[in-house]
Formats: C-alpha cells, sequence, structure tokens
C-alpha cells in the first residue's frame, strides 16, 4: 500500500527521528517521541518503534535505564549530513512542536516541590520556582495537616506558579492598610 505523507520509507523516519532528538533539551521517553514524530501521514506507529530500536541499536540514540531516550554524538552527525533531504513542510511541523515541547520541559524543571513527613504526623510542602540558572525567584514551606492536602497543594503550585509568584510580588507592592483604632 502507498504510503500517504512527504515521509516514505523507514530511513525518512529515522533521519525525522534524528532531527527531533538533536533539538530536544533533555532526555525524553518514547511517548513524547511518538508525539513528536507523529507529524507526518508516511510515520505509522510500527515502523516509528522499529525505527526507534534501530536508531538505538546502531548508537545514533541511547536508552537510560529509565526509559529516556538522547542522542549520541554519532546521532548528531549523521543527522546533521541528512536532515536537508527532510521535506521543508516537516521541519516546519517538527520545529514547532520541538518549541513547544522545550518551552514545557523548561518549566518544568524551573517548577520543582518535595513533600516531608514531619514527627508529629504533619506534612511539610517545600516548593520552588526557579529561574534558568537554577537560582529561587520564590522558595516557601508550607506545613499541611494531611499528605493529601500536601499532594494538592503540590499540584496547585505547578500549574500555577506564575499567577502565584505575581500574586506574591503584587501583594508585596501593596501599600499597607491603615490600622483603624
Amino acid at each position: 500500500m502507498a504510503r500517504m505523507g512527504f515521509i516514505q520509507d523507514k530511513l525518512e523516519i529515522k533521519f525525522l527521528l534524528l532531527y527531533i532528538a538533536s533539538r530536544l533539551i533533555e532526555p525524553v521517553p518514547f511517548e513524547a517521541m511518538q508525539e513528536l514524530a507523529m507529524i507526518d501521514d508516511g510515520v505509522d506507529f510500527f515502523d516509528f518503534s522499529e525505527c526507534m530500536n534501530d536508531l538505538v541499536t546502531s548508537g545514533h540514540l541511547t536508552l537510560s535505564e529509565d526509559g529516556l531516550y538522547a542522542i549520541t554524538e554519532k546521532g548528531l552527525r549523521n543527522g546533521q549530513i541528512c536532515e536537508s533531504s527532510l521535506p521543508y513542510s516537516v521541519r516546519l511541523a517538527a520545529d514547532k512542536n520541538i518549541t513547544v515541547f522545550n518551552q514545557k520541559l523548561r518549566r518544568r524543571a524551573q517548577i520543582r516541590s518535595e513533600i516531608t513527613p514531619r514527627p508529629n504526623g504533619t506534612y511539610t510542602v517545600s516548593l520552588a520556582f526557579c529561574d534558568e540558572q537554577d537560582s529561587p525567584l520564590l522558595k516557601m514551606e508550607l506545613m499541611v495537616p494531611k499528605e493529601v492536602m500536601a499532594k494538592d497543594l503540590a499540584d496547585r503550585f505547578r500549574k500555577n506558579t506564575e499567577q502565584l509568584y505575581a500574586s506574591v510580588i503584587n501583594a508585596l507592592f501593596e501599600a499597607p492598610e491603615e490600622k483603624k483604632e
């Protein structure tokens, strides 16, 4: 059956995978590579899976013990040589998706949360929002009575970090209210 899309064979799928992997800012799981590679009708799951395995076997990609894929020096070299073989529209679509994905990775790396049980049965939730140099922009520790509350605080912080940061800054810069005596 003839392939639909610009990608016509497994070699081009491998070129695409190297193109993607070379532009990611950190190793990613299989599912992320799949999401980023499924941008053309010529890429199907089975060929994609086989190509990922072939690239690991050939030393173009590495697969860590925790299931993350990263490009090797060999993969970078060969990928640069072959990337012009990819159709321009495929490269544009890949670049768009990679940019969005890398932004999500950067944001995730900037937000930290840790839950620590305390001897009295409560929990400490440590939350931090860091800049690109890993210096904290906002850092706080909160005590909560239950673990479920600690997890909820960590999730809410992760989802609303920028808004919380802005709210804290705004609250600190507001004019203090006059005390009524």
